[in-house]
């Protein structure tokens, strides 16, 4: 029996997030887990999911953006939103529940965004497509820091640059979401990254994932056999936008504050930085990029002031080494008989029964 390469390498993504998340599960509940790392756990899933779901768009899609940041604050506040109404309102006191709602509602939110955005701005190419993403993350950002939102006996009232409404703010311009319930688990994380998992992994082997690489690689032939190239990078485009607005509420239920300053110019080129160092397209890269170099920081603490200069010449060693044409053609060498071990061994399995 032959073994599909691409359902190996998809069981080997899956495989790794299952066993790491089992690791970090015993570690917590036998209690050998420091506290600083066990609250990284679920920033850790955030920015998995928000490096997938880039590398969606600039690996698989071909597109530069620079606005994912932006997605994701839509997704923040407005799943903190879904989720104090939802409490308010209608006294949803079951935890899971109220959080699944709110990732729904922020997925949506972000996905509208998206569209709005994607509509003009896909027709752009290379920089210009840049700029205006970085313009939208940039807007949404100013947007947020002038609105208000409160709630009175589930009543919900909006302002901008008033903060003088009935009620308990929950968003309060400049200060960001404040009283925040903290309700993100560790466990929704993972069941999250699963999930984007499952919807980037299949959009990626389908007609449509095709379609988008066809558009990546050779946009004049894409058109000229009739395939849609504004209708399957606004796919990618969407897609990515809902799974980083998701993403977004779980970042932001994990605090209790969340201000928009969070969410500038510099948290975009951080998961750029997660997507090109595991390598664009590459959707087991971005997870252990994600992974590594958001626990790397806490890891660095004992160097002190020095901290940060560390983590940039790591970065920059890593970056090199991963460049390096030799230790490529060394990595594909051994993945390649890896592979065709396994093959034979399933082979050898088959004409046993």
């Amino acid at each position: 029996m032959k073994i599909n390469k691409k359902l190996l390498n998809n069981l080997i993504t899956y495989g790794i997030v299952i066993i790491a998340f089992i690791i970090c599960q015993s570690m917590v509940s036998t209690g050998t887990m420091s506290r600083s790392l066990k609250g990284q756990l679920v920033p850790i899933c955030v920015w998995i999911v928000m490096a997938v779901s880039l590398n969606l768009v600039v690996g698989v899609s071909g597109e530069l953006s620079l606005g994912h940041a932006g997605f994701m604050s839509v997704g923040a506040f407005s799943g903190i939103v879904v989720s104090t109404w939802l409490l308010t309102r209608f006294q949803m006191d079951n935890e899971p529940l109220r959080l699944v709602l709110a990732m729904i509602g922020g997925g949506v939110c972000a996905g509208i965004a998206g569209v709005l955005i994607g509509i003009p701005v896909l027709r752009l190419r290379g920089d210009y497509l840049a700029i205006v993403t970085l313009a939208f993350g940039e807007i949404i950002r100013n947007v947020i820091n002038c609105l208000y939102i409160s709630f009175d006996n589930g009543k919900m009232h909006m302002a901008f640059n008033n903060s003088d409404i009935p009620g308990k703010l929950i968003i309060s311009g400049p200060k960001g979401a404040v009283g925040v319930d903290k309700i993100a688990t560790f466990v929704m994380g993972f069941i999250l990254i699963m999930f984007t998992l499952f919807v980037v992994l299949n959009l990626i082997n389908s007609r449509s994932g095709r379609a988008i690489m066809a558009t990546r690689d050779a946009r004049i032939a894409a058109e000229s056999v009739g395939i849609n190239v504004t209708k399957y990078k606004m796919m990618a485009f969407v897609t990515s936008a809902v799974l980083a607005g998701m993403a977004g509420t779980l970042y932001g239920l994990n605090f209790s504050t969340v201000a928009a300053s969070k969410f500038k110019f510099d948290t975009s080129i951080l998961v750029l930085v997660f997507v090109v160092l595991g390598g664009i397209g590459s959707i087991r890269g971005s997870i252990i990029a994600a992974a590594l170099l958001t626990v790397l920081p806490e890891l660095l603490r004992a160097f002190s002031d020095y901290r940060m200069l560390v983590y940039a010449i790591v970065l920059i060693l890593v970056m090199l080494v991963t460049n390096n044409p030799m230790l490529k053609t060394r990595m594909v060498s051994i993945t390649t008989t890896i592979k065709q071990k396994i093959g034979r061994k399933g082979g050898k399995e088959a004409e046993q029964e």
